[in-house]
């Protein structure tokens, strides 16, 4: 019999949905020491891992598993969510190009101040759009930006190819063809690797382009970042990830005028659909079969 202990935000829930599935062997305990399987929000479960005496198994209710990466403690396996935050992450990406292509935002301006002008645009067909990181969050939104008619740009560590980029390359081989591109969106994931890799020199074959980050803010150097918008390579930049969140009231991102901010929202985690890969691989850990999405503790995903 294992035993589960939930930790989130949406416990409550999970346990509903734990209690309706009737998973074989499987009970829900409130105790941390005692449970082998943990069902757990990184940050909230990081500070707990010195109570974890007996857990085997930790299934991540994020896909980023940062807070639990960067704690002293190895002695479970750990997997995280994937494959359901495409979808969410294409319409975030796309709600903002579209946004900005078609000055959605000044006609607001406009129609408050009863003025009636039109603004130029350029269709997004045949604009070009590098997307950093190609697993399936990329693979989502490269096919959205092909029903554009773009040009999709895909990056990963050694260029290999990957269905639904019409290129891959890797990041330095990016750097030098950035001018090329139109709209840059980043999926990364914090790893020795991609640390701050968005620095000064990579942004210094920029254009005006428009950059999207909704994977971690720590791939960012910021304050590159900010030289790289004042000096016009850089013509908006979208964060819905930072270095320190919440961003704290005093970052120049806040009031920058070609920043936009949104508090971590691109793709949250739905309960349900976080349960219902929770329960495939529960399935496979009682039948002593390898479980899906682990996360390797040395590569960071």
């Amino acid at each position: 019999m294992d035993k589960i202990y939930v930790v989130s935000e949406h416990a409550e829930t999970y346990h509903q949905l734990i209690e309706t599935a009737q998973l074989p062997d499987l009970a829900i305990t409130s105790s941390a020491e005692e449970a082998s399987i943990w069902l757990a929000d990184p940050p909230l479960a990081a500070p707990l891992l010195p109570k974890a005496k007996a857990l085997r198994w930790l299934q991540s209710t994020f896909a980023g598993t940062d807070a639990l990466i960067k704690a002293p403690f190895r002695h479970y396996q750990l997997t995280n969510v994937r494959g359901i935050f495409g979808a969410l992450m294409a319409e975030y990406v796309f709600g903002f190009v579209l946004n900005e292509s078609r000055h959605i935002g000044q006609y607001a301006k406009q129609q408050a101040q009863c003025h009636w002008q039109p603004q130029p645009y350029q269709s997004l067909r045949g604009q070009t759009l590098a997307i950093l990181g190609t697993g399936a969050i990329g693979q989502h939104i490269a096919t959205v930006a092909h029903a554009f008619g773009m040009t999709v740009l895909g990056v990963n560590q050694d260029g290999r190819p990957v269905d639904s980029f019409d290129h891959t390359l890797t990041l330095p081989a990016l750097q030098q063809r950035l001018g090329e591109v139109d709209v840059l969106v980043s999926t990364l994931p914090t790893t020795p690797a991609t640390y701050q890799c968005l620095n000064a020199v990579f942004w210094q074959h920029g254009q005006h382009l428009l950059f999207i980050n909704v994977g971690r803010g720590a791939t960012v150097d910021e304050l590159a970042l900010l030289d790289a918008l004042d000096n016009k390579k850089l013509r908006l930049a979208v964060l819905d990830v930072m270095q320190q969140e919440p961003l704290p009231k005093q970052h120049p991102f806040w009031t920058h005028p070609n920043v936009s901010v949104t508090p971590h929202i691109a793709a949250v985690s739905f309960p349900e659909q976080v349960f219902a890969l929770f329960a495939d691989n529960y399935r496979r850990w009682h039948a002593g079969q390898p479980l899906i999405h682990t996360v390797d503790f040395d590569k960071g995903y």
